[in-house]
């Protein structure tokens, strides 16, 4: 009997150290083939930087996942390991009772119920037992006595009667009897228990008392521990590695490839290769990939845009600089017409004159602007009509049989703005609807300016009954190169209406009506 225990406890061993011994080389594998593979890839994707090492020091997302994925796996285990553990002991214990009731049935067959010395030994270490009582018809008697009664250290009652009803007191005797399996393992070797219980064919009422050395059990949890172990770390790894690979594959590597995207287009914006190509996932991470790309495609557009103005800046200084020179000798001459006696001559060379003071201040305006030096409005109180007349004979309006011109602003209504700068923002906003109309076949139409004081504020409205202005060209009205409706336009003039406007601490418009267009300008007074 002692040669077959002993091969029954070498026997699990082997197994344990067999499946302990394959884990551990599960893991080198998985170790092996994924730790080199991330740190490759992590290397590829940041490419070394010092920015990249600085966002990524310590535990990326891979390790942060592997180690919570063993974390929590194993901590599963532990809590199915223990109740396990504790469901072993009663087995065992149950197995000694029925084995007890066994031995003490035997014992009716001898005459007198007397046992000889030698029987009742080899009974109870069948049973592995020192004692066996029996309370068998209200009577309880001493079927199997120990040769030395032993001191009972410990008794434990697994009788259903003995249990209180109730869902709170059934969770309280199942974690009293964990506790009493943990027990077992630093109790001392030569320790005694008794244990009362009713195994499988006892009467109601009936019981079976045992007393027995709790060593035997102790080696047998740790048996069963031990072969419970191993699996738990083989299910554990096999589980951590599944969960692992899956949400790595789902979340992380997608997280990282946004990462991935975000810094390398972060290195070079205006690289369109650098931007994101989504992949077909409907889920949070493909939405994320597709509002990833779509905001690199605006920025990287955004920034061709930007550099493409600052390149036409520069070449528009140079432009107005040589312009200006120009228009200075212009101007000379103008003067020098300006002393002749023809009647034709003085009417126009006045304003001929006052065209180019115009224009050359406003190539030095815009020289200034190239410079990044804003000009500030030089407002006055100034008389609008003679302004709006002034802006139709710039544009020689009217022009008879296709273009008409109306005016509907009062002699006496003065407006605080700088003159230049209105007289700009008024040209610009007639020769788009000149433009308009003369897009029209045949060409015929009306400008209309009109203009009235509200408090504190001036309103003027610049109208025109030609095509209108079309819906793709209303949401960008007042954007560089976006807002044009016509072919070869820039949408520049609307652009630096916007601005000089802004500029005075006004609003334009574009405001609804049933044909054509209309303007709406505001300009508020000068804070006293």
């Amino acid at each position: 009997m002692s040669l077959r225990r002993a091969e029954e406890d070498r026997v699990p061993r082997d197994r344990v150290g067999e499946a302990l011994a394959w884990c551990g080389r599960l893991w080198d594998r998985i170790r092996v083939a994924s730790l080199p593979a991330v740190a490759e890839r992590v290397r590829l994707a940041f490419g070394g930087s010092a920015r990249a090492a600085a966002h990524h020091r310590g535990f990326g997302l891979s390790s942060k996942l592997l180690l919570l994925t063993i974390l929590f796996v194993m901590l599963a285990e532990v809590l199915i390991f223990v109740p396990s553990v504790a469901n072993f002991r009663i087995t065992w214990l149950t197995d000694r009772l029925t084995a007890a009731r066994l031995a003490a049935l035997s014992t009716e067959l001898a005459p007198e119920g007397q046992v000889p010395a030698a029987v009742r030994n080899e009974l109870l270490q069948t049973a592995q037992v020192r004692a066996v009582a029996w309370k068998r018809n209200n009577e309880r008697r001493l079927v199997l006595p120990a040769d030395n009664a032993p001191e009972v250290d410990q008794s434990y009652d697994f009788r259903a009667s003995a249990r209180e009803p109730g869902v709170w007191n059934e969770l309280m005797l199942r974690l009293h009897l964990i506790w009493d399996a943990l027990a077992v393992f630093p109790a001392r070797e030569d320790r005694i228990i008794r244990v009362v219980g009713e195994p499988p064919g006892v009467p109601p009422g009936d019981f079976i008392e045992i007393v027995l050395p709790e060593s035997p059990l102790k080696k047998a949890m740790i048996r069963y521990g031990l072969n419970v172990l191993g699996l738990s770390v083989i299910i554990s790894m096999i589980t951590a590695a599944l969960v692992y690979f899956t949400l790595n594959a789902l979340l992380v590597q997608p997280m990282m490839r946004l990462t991935r995207s975000m810094l390398r287009f972060s290195e070079s914006p205006e690289d369109g290769t650098r931007i994101i190509v989504p992949s077909e996932r409907r889920d949070e991470i493909g939405t994320a990939e597709r509002e990833l790309a779509h905001m690199q495609s605006e920025l990287a557009q955004t920034l061709q845009q930007k550099n493409r103005l600052a390149a036409l800046g520069l070449a528009v200084s140079k432009i107005s600089h040589d312009l200006r020179n120009m228009l200075a000798s212009a101007q000379l001459i103008s003067d020098r017409l300006g002393s002749l006696p023809d009647p034709t001559v003085q009417r126009f060379a006045p304003k001929l004159i006052a065209s180019l003071g115009r224009a050359i201040s406003f190539c030095e305006s815009t020289l200034r602007f190239g410079r990044a030096e804003e000009a500030q409005p030089r407002r006055e109180l100034l008389a609008l009509r003679a302004l709006v007349e002034e802006v139709g004979d710039s544009l020689g309006l009217p022009r008879e049989g296709a273009v008409a011109w109306q005016v509907d602003v009062q002699q006496e209504l003065k407006i605080d703005a700088d003159r230049e700068q209105l007289f700009r923002v008024l040209s610009n906003l007639c020769r788009n609807a000149l433009q308009a109309i003369e897009q029209q076949e045949p060409v015929r139409g009306r400008i209309t300016i009109t203009a009235h004081r509200e408090g504190r504020r001036v309103r003027i409205v610049v109208s025109d009954d030609g095509p209108g202005v079309p819906e793709l060209a209303r949401a960008n009205l007042f954007k560089a190169f976006h807002g044009s409706t016509r072919k070869g336009g820039t949408g520049l003039g609307l652009t630096v209406a916007h601005e000089l406007v802004t500029a005075h601490g006004g609003v334009i418009r574009l405001c609804e009506v049933e044909r054509g267009a209309a303007f709406e300008v505001e300009i508020p007074d000068r804070k006293a």
